[in-house]
């Protein structure tokens, strides 16, 4: 499968619970903080998810 970065755009700060959560899950943690993962469906559905905090590059 294809390999996507996730990059943290936006404060997690005065999101729900549950978008917290997905961001720990995708393993961002701080601002400008950038992650690799495979674009399988469960990670393509997390960032889904929290795609008003994130910015994604294939």
């Amino acid at each position: 499968m294809a390999t996507i970065k996730v990059k943290q755009v936006k404060s997690r700060i005065k999101c729900p619970k549950d978008q917290k959560r997905t961001l720990d899950a995708l393993g961002l943690r701080k601002i400008n903080q950038v992650v690799e993962h495979e674009a399988n469906p469960a990670i393509l559905g997390m960032v889904e998810k929290v795609k008003h905090l994130v910015s994604v590059e294939k």
